[in-house]
């Protein structure tokens, strides 16, 4: 017999809230879902930020799961590895996977968003209405009070239990942090963003290699470059708030142009807009988000940013939050309508992976930054290559975390180990291809 059905208030019409409100609608169950920003297929809007997401196999699970892999494959671009551009001009390729087929896909969060919401909404068990904030909940009910923001009017929130998944400032998240033993914490890295633009060609082509994460390491700042369908590049410059080379220290068009052709000279010549772009898009913060609990009975549950927000170093933070609705719907699956069962389990499954992730996208930053242009560090990715070619059973926590759905605790634990393997096959190893393979085996089946 089919499990009761249930009225679900989604708060945030974003990747996750939008992804968990197919799921829901695909169960039967009956969703309101609640936006504090306009409609965006009907603005011109693109959702927030316009950075480009790397779609790996944990979102891919996700869509595949809800049917929406196909449509969304089609605007994708599928990126086998990254490209280092040195300061002098020096290009190096490095594959994510040992055989350098498996890819990462750069997408449109905009139009990702978009579509996922079609997709929930072509259901006719999902309301949404737009313009409308959470703005206070009842700790002891679980009501949530919603405002419209188009005439401050008030109302309650109509389902019998609310999942909120409205991002890293979450306002449902907010009022639960009144609540006694409420562990909360947020940490700013030093560091923000800010959007550039790399345009298509004359013809419309490409103007870097299409199939890579570019990156342009330098040491205390980085840029990043995505591909777009249209034949261009998102740039993303990752740059300190304040000091002798930062944001702050950047304030006429005349210092920005002399900073870019110092520290990007190979890029500059690509960047007509550099300086309009620079000037009017706004720079941005990083933060890290944690807290416990993430639900309240058997009545509210937080998903995505409102429960982890993470830094964009690994690339995971739309799949984590997307494995997060996948681990929800299939809790709800396991219930039998058990709904605080239900919430329970989600985050007893959810949360440790959560935190694992967190700390593996700050650590990836300062390889991203630092090390990638590091010989120490480029060498040991040389070796890494050559012990994966020969050994199946080894991936490296790259591989692990975006390749595979292994829980990101455990692929933090291995990346651990990897580590440490890794250090003992490489002492007094000249090149990459004498690592000693059968003691690579040896340690790696020991472990």
């Amino acid at each position: 017999m089919d499990n009761p059905k249930t009225t679900f208030n989604l708060v945030g019409a974003g990747l996750a809230g939008s992804l968990m409100t197919v799921y829901l609608a695909q169960k039967g169950h009956e969703v309101h879902v609640f936006e504090r920003r306009p409609d965006m297929r009907k603005n011109t809007l693109d959702g927030g930020r316009s950075i480009n997401l790397a779609l790996s196999a944990r979102g891919i699970k996700a869509l595949e799961e809800t049917g929406l892999l196909e449509d969304i494959m089609e605007i994708s671009i599928p990126m086998y590895g990254r490209i280092m551009h040195g300061k002098e001009g020096t290009i190096t390729h490095q594959s994510y996977s040992n055989d350098g087929k498996s890819c990462i896909y750069s997408v449109s969060r905009a139009e990702l968003n978009m579509r996922l919401m079609t997709l929930a909404e072509s259901h006719e068990n999902v309301h949404f209405q737009f313009d409308v904030a959470a703005d206070d909940v009842n700790l002891k009910t679980g009501e949530i009070t919603l405002k419209n923001l188009q005439d401050g009017s008030t109302f309650q929130a109509p389902g019998e239990r609310t999942i909120a998944a409205d991002g890293a400032f979450s306002a449902v998240r907010y009022a639960m942090q009144k609540m006694p033993r409420f562990d909360f914490s947020q940490d700013y890295l030093a560091h923000g963003y800010k959007e550039l633009t790399i345009p298509a060609g004359p013809n419309g082509e490409f103007q870097l290699d299409k199939n890579a994460l570019h990156i342009w390491p330098r040491g205390h700042f980085m840029m990043i470059a995505l591909p777009n369908m249209d034949g261009s590049f998102t740039c993303t410059l990752f740059f300190p708030f304040e000091g002798p080379q930062s944001f702050d220290a950047l304030n006429t068009r005349e210092e920005v142009q002399a900073f870019f052709e110092a520290e990007f000279p190979d890029a500059i010549p690509l960047m007509p807009t550099l300086l309009d772009d620079y000037f009017e898009n706004p720079t941005s913060s990083l933060v890290t988000i944690r807290c416990y609990p993430w639900i309240l009975a058997d009545k509210i549950a937080l998903l995505g940013d409102a429960s982890h927000a993470i830094v964009p170093f690994f690339g995971q933070g739309m799949n984590a939050a997307f494995e997060d609705c996948t681990v929800m719907a299939a809790c709800v699956d396991q219930g039998n309508d058990d709904w605080k069962a239900i919430f329970e389990d989600y985050q007893k499954q959810r949360k440790v992976h959560a935190d694992a992730i967190a700390n593996m996208a700050l650590e990836n930053f300062i390889e991203m930054r630092d090390k990638t242009a590091d010989e120490d560090f480029l060498f040991r990715k040389k070796v890494e290559h050559v012990i994966g070619r020969n050994i199946d059973a080894y991936k490296s926590r790259y591989e692990l975390v975006s390749f595979s759905t292994i829980p990101y605790a455990d692929a933090y634990r291995q990346g651990e180990r990897n580590m440490e393997i890794l250090a003992e096959l490489m002492e007094n190893l000249d090149h990459p291809d004498d690592v000693d393979i059968e003691r690579a085996k040896h340690m790696i089946v020991e472990q």
